[in-house]
């Protein structure tokens, strides 16, 4: 395997060259460096069209991974139609960045939304269920068996539940504030 800079305009991608990979290409992102893995019998000029190509993907899968607060909205209105009859309505659905002990929170008296800045990247379905978790409140603060009746419906609760307990408990583990 051989592992170069892609250019000098771009220094935080890596190339690495493999005679092992015959035709596939695929990136990932290591901190705050790119890494794109080519085939080693690839040209340069094929090179720097994939490199950009990679990066494009990997942008874009990342803009859907992370929905802007003007994103959340439209996510929140959409979960409340579907699984609480739309009855849940929040008047702001932002991120924060303050949260470090709670995925989301709901104040009931101003009917606002805040989700955890930590949930970026996660995938869809479990911010999906701390927004609809949210939603719920609005409907029910407590957590007693009406509240959760409303998210019956929702079919991820128990793996969404599941996901972020894991999580947390790696996050202990790694002795970070949860």
């Amino acid at each position: 395997m051989t592992t170069s800079a892609a250019s000098d305009s771009l220094p935080d991608v890596e190339v690495r060259r493999s005679a092992r990979r015959k035709r596939t290409v695929s990136a990932y992102r290591e901190g705050e460096r790119t890494i794109v893995l080519l085939p080693a019998r690839m040209t340069v000029a094929e090179e720097h069209e994939w490199v950009a190509t990679m990066l494009k993907r990997l942008d874009d899968q990342e803009r859907r991974s992370r929905p802007s607060d003007d994103e959340l909205w439209v996510r929140a209105q959409r979960l409340s139609s579907r699984y609480l009859d739309g009855r849940a309505r929040p008047s702001s659905v932002r991120w924060v960045s303050n949260q470090r002990s709670r995925w989301g929170s709901c104040t009931v008296q101003d009917a606002s939304i805040r989700l955890s800045d930590r949930l970026q990247g996660m995938p869809e379905w479990v911010v999906d269920y701390v927004l609809l978790h949210e939603l719920a409140h609005l409907l029910e603060p407590s957590h007693d068996t009406t509240f959760w009746q409303l998210l019956k419906s929702f079919p991820d609760v128990d793996r969404a539940r599941g996901f972020l307990d894991g999580w947390s408990l790696a996050l202990q583990r790694a002795g970070v504030d949860v």
